[in-house]
């Protein structure tokens, strides 16, 4: 195997199985930007990995078997990547969290002259997402799948609807929920009332400390309010000295660890960050610190201003699991709808990417406060990517026959959209209602997947065939493919592109949409529609059985929608599925109504 880009080829050892191929590209990073050197940071001019972020993705997909594995005692257990026998190449296109679009696409054509079966793509391009014919992903990811290559990508981390990256409907785009576990880091207070934190904290607090709120600490000249977020030289170190700082956000995207940095800095031993939205995720500090929702908010300070010397202990985390409900739906996960073909529903599916514990660069200690560690725990979509890759690669090692796009129907239609307790998924915070554009057609469902009976095909034809009917130009159906091509006229309408979901952007009155499904299964078998309507829409499913004789045979329905009510510019949604008493074979649906 060619080890990098740059250098021979070399010889991988013949018993070095799980890694088979590793490559490194940086010339056009460099070309932007200048030599790797002038970023002063810690790095490996080759494959290895000095992120950290690389490895743990990684090892998500395929990592062996490691027994009693943990960060700092959270989390223990055995670790395994989702698909621990298959065999990985590195294709390393990222330097300092910034990906240069001429190294992805060099390092997505290497890999598809590797022959690679999955393709996972643990980042994608920042909000508002570029057209099709204009995005580095979506070029190169389009002829991976013309060459028969699953591409599992993350949703993105934003946060906000309409915020979905990597929405190509080639792209099986994933977005995050949690998983049965929660580190709690608890608030001991001075009158015995104990309250419920969130944080990873190695670090033991022995005794009681003062507690005093930023606001109160604010350095000379800095306004009170300004040093609340306990933001660079806004804290009096001669207030905050052998104290636990109370600290509010300014914003969503505030840099979380760099204030305890900077309380660390001041003198303060503890920090106790007020931040109702993001408490749930696991965060690092230079010392104990922790992370408490707005009903501990409110308990803490009223404690603070009833009491003259307000004093607490922050505990050492603690790993609780088998926690209700869930999954939950992330409060960072990119939500939809898609603002590039909104006929596709995206994301896709969701899995888990809440607090995962993976492997870890010991060299990256940025996140670690300041620790070397060979196991790590983090969230995101970059997370959750991994965790589908791994099931898609178990499919295609039980289906090896199976195109892109019948993996991707395999594992969108056996998702489920009920948590543990058998509610709807819920988001965080608080378990606000979900829609499709939150976790698309489900929580993945791996062992339903293998098995899923019917399938949606599609092909690179069809997907010219939408880009067309959504008005591609031959100029961009050029830049996308390399090649000259024509659309048909009439172009066949988006909303019937046989994707496993069901989507319509612009409804006047009533619609028809076709869909034709292949059976995989044993023996003659019949499966019946089953309709879940959206709001002001009825649902006729023509025919609504399917009788089916041998594998492999196909059949077309009709799906007509006739609405009764305007949805206002809101989407509303609905499911169909097909089941044969055994298995069932579900799709969202989701209609924006116009007029009637």
């Amino acid at each position: 195997m060619q080890a990098n880009q740059e250098t021979n080829n070399v010889n991988l050892d013949e018993n070095f199985r799980k890694i088979i191929g590793a490559r490194f590209y940086s010339k056009g990073w460099e070309a932007e930007n200048g030599p790797l050197e002038s970023s002063k940071a810690t790095f490996f001019r080759s494959a290895r990995d000095s992120g950290g972020h690389g490895s743990h993705t990684a090892s998500t997909i395929a990592g062996s078997v490691v027994g009693n594995v943990s960060l700092f005692g959270m989390a223990r257990g055995t670790a395994r990547g989702g698909a621990p026998n298959a065999r990985m190449a590195i294709y390393k296109a990222c330097w300092f969290g910034y990906c240069s679009d001429a190294d992805i696409l060099s390092a997505m054509d290497d890999a598809i002259n590797d022959g690679v079966d999955i393709l996972s793509l643990s980042f994608g391009p920042t909000p508002p997402q570029p057209i099709y014919f204009e995005d580095s992903n979506s070029i190169g990811t389009f002829h991976a799948f013309q060459k028969g290559i699953l591409i599992s990508a993350s949703a993105g981390n934003s946060f906000f609807p309409e915020t979905a990256c990597n929405v190509a409907p080639w792209i099986l785009t994933v977005a995050a929920s949690s998983v049965d576990r929660e580190f709690n880091a608890n608030i001991h207070l001075g009158n015995s009332k104990l309250l419920k934190g969130f944080s990873l904290n190695h670090l033991a607090m022995e005794t009681r400390y003062g507690l005093i709120a930023g606001s109160s600490a604010a350095a000379p000249g800095v306004p009170a309010t300004n040093a609340s977020f306990c933001k660079n030289n806004t804290l009096d170190p001669t207030l905050i000295k052998g104290k636990i700082v109370v600290c509010t956000l300014e914003k969503i995207s505030d840099d979380r660890r760099e204030k305890g940095i900077f309380i660390r800095q001041g003198g303060g031993v503890g920090m106790i960050l007020i931040d109702p939205l993001v408490k749930d995720v696991g965060f690092q500090f230079v010392i104990p610190a922790t992370l408490i929702g707005q009903e501990e908010a409110q308990e803490l300070q009223a404690y603070m201003t009833t009491e003259k010397n307000p004093v607490a202990r922050i505990y050492k985390t603690q790993t609780i699991l088998k926690t209700k409900p869930s999954p939950k739906m992330t409060v960072f996960s990119s939500m939809g709808p898609n603002i590039i073909t909104p006929d596709i529903i995206k994301p896709d599916i969701t899995g888990p990417g809440l607090n995962i514990l993976a492997a870890w660069s010991p060299v990256s200690t940025e996140g670690t406060g300041g620790q070397s560690v060979n196991y790590n725990i983090i969230s995101g979509t970059s997370m959750s990517c991994p965790h589908v890759s791994a099931v898609a690669a178990i499919l295609k090692s039980w289906q090896p026959s199976w195109s892109p796009a019948a993996i991707m129907s395999a594992i969108m239609t056996t998702a489920t959209v009920l948590d543990k307790n058998q509610n709807l998924i819920g988001r965080d915070p608080n378990g606000t209602p979900t829609t499709p554009f939150d976790y698309g057609s489900g929580h993945i469902n791996p062992m339903a997947a293998i098995n899923p009976g019917l399938i949606y095909e599609f092909d690179s034809n069809d997907i010219i065939n939408f880009l067309c009917s959504s008005g591609a130009s031959l100029v961009q159906l050029k830049n996308l493919t390399g090649e000259r091509i024509y659309c048909q006229n009439p172009t066949t309408p988006s909303y019937n592109f046989n994707y496993p979901s069901i989507g319509i952007s612009k409804m006047n009155g009533s619609l028809s949409v076709y869909r034709t499904v292949t059976y995989y299964g044993k023996g003659p078998t019949l499966y019946v529609a089953h309709v879940n309507c959206p709001i002001g829409v009825d649902v006729k499913v023509i025919p609504d059985k399917l009788d089916f004789t041998e594998t492999g045979e196909k059949k077309t329905f009709r799906v007509d929608f006739r609405a009764f009510n305007k949805s206002d510019g809101n989407f509303v949604f609905g499911d169909l599925t097909w089941s044969n008493g055994i298995l069932r074979v579900r799709s969202p649906i989701a209609l924006n109504v116009l007029s009637l």
